[in-house]
C-alpha cells in the first residue's frame, strides 16, 4: 500500500487554533524592610513586557494612607485595578467611620480581596509596609490569591531571587558566624535599599532606570528618588 503524500492542500481547511493569554509580566522588583520605629518600602520605575520597555518612570508604589504604602507589580493592568479598588474601599471606610484603616487591617482587607478573585487571580504581588498601632514598623508580604504573613523584610517581582539573600544575609545575619546583631538604623536601610537595587539592575534587565523610597514613620511618608542604569 503506497504511503499517504500530504500536501498544502490538505491543510488550508483544517481549524486554526488560537491562543490568548489574559495575563502578561511587566517586570518591575519591590521590597520593603520594618524597622523598630519605621519601614521602608521601595520600588524600581521600569515598565517592560518582553525585550521593550514601555515607561522608565512608573513606580510599582502606591500610598494608601498617611501611615501605609503598598508596593505592587506583575501584572501592570491587574495593579491598576487592584490598587483602584483598594482605595474606593479604603476611602469608603473613611466616610464611614471618620478615621484611616491601620495597616494590619489593611493588610487583612487586602488577603479577602485577593482570596475572592482566587479563580481568576489578580497577578500581582504586593508587599504592604507602615506603621502598626505600637509604633513598629510593619512588612507584610502576600502571593497573587491572598496567603500573607507579616516579615520583618521582603523583596518580590522580578528580581526577588536575587534581592532576598542578600536581604537575609545583612538584615537577617544568616549564614554569618559570630555576627552581633546590632538594630537595623533607618539610615542603614535606605543605604541598604539603594546598593541591592543597584546589584539588581546588573543583572536583571526588567529592573532599572530609577527607585522611589518611601520611608514611614509616625510623622507620615517621606519620598527619596534614585536612578539606577538605564540600559
Amino acid at each position: 500500500m503506497d504511503p499517504v503524500v500530504h500536501g498544502i492542500e490538505d491543510y488550508k481547511n483544517v481549524p486554526k487554533q488560537a491562543y490568548f493569554s489574559p495575563y502578561a509580566m511587566n517586570g518591575g522588583t519591590v521590597l520593603a524592610i520594618a524597622g523598630e520605629d519605621f519601614s521602608v518600602v521601595a520600588s524600581d520605575t521600569r515598565l517592560s513586557e518582553g525585550f521593550s520597555i514601555h515607561s522608565r518612570d512608573s513606580p510599582k508604589t502606591y500610598g494608601l494612607t498617611n501611615s501605609t504604602v503598598l508596593g505592587a507589580c506583575g501584572f501592570h493592568g491587574d495593579v491598576l485595578t487592584l490598587t483602584k479598588i483598594l482605595q474606593a474601599r479604603l476611602k469608603m471606610y473613611k466616610h464611614e467611620h471618620h478615621s484611616e484603616m491601620s495597616t494590619k487591617a489593611i493588610a487583612a482587607m487586602l488577603s479577602t480581596m485577593l482570596y475572592y478573585k482566587r479563580f481568576f487571580p489578580y497577578y500581582v504581588y504586593n508587599i504592604l509596609a507602615g506603621i502598626d498601632e505600637e509604633g513598629k514598623g510593619a512588612v507584610y508580604s502576600f502571593d497573587p490569591v491572598g496567603s500573607y504573613e507579616r516579615e520583618a523584610y521582603r523583596a518580590g517581582g522580578s528580581a526577588s531571587a536575587m534581592l532576598q539573600p542578600l536581604l537575609d544575609n545583612q538584615i537577617g545575619f544568616k549564614n554569618q558566624q559570630g555576627a552581633t546583631k546590632i538594630p537595623l538604623s533607618k539610615e542603614k536601610a535606605v543605604f541598604l535599599v539603594k546598593d541591592v537595587f543597584i546589584s539588581a539592575a546588573e543583572r536583571d534587565i526588567y529592573t532599572g532606570d530609577g527607585i522611589v523610597i518611601h520611608i514611614i514613620t509616625k510623622d507620615g511618608v517621606e519620598t527619596e528618588n534614585f536612578p539606577l542604569r538605564r540600559d
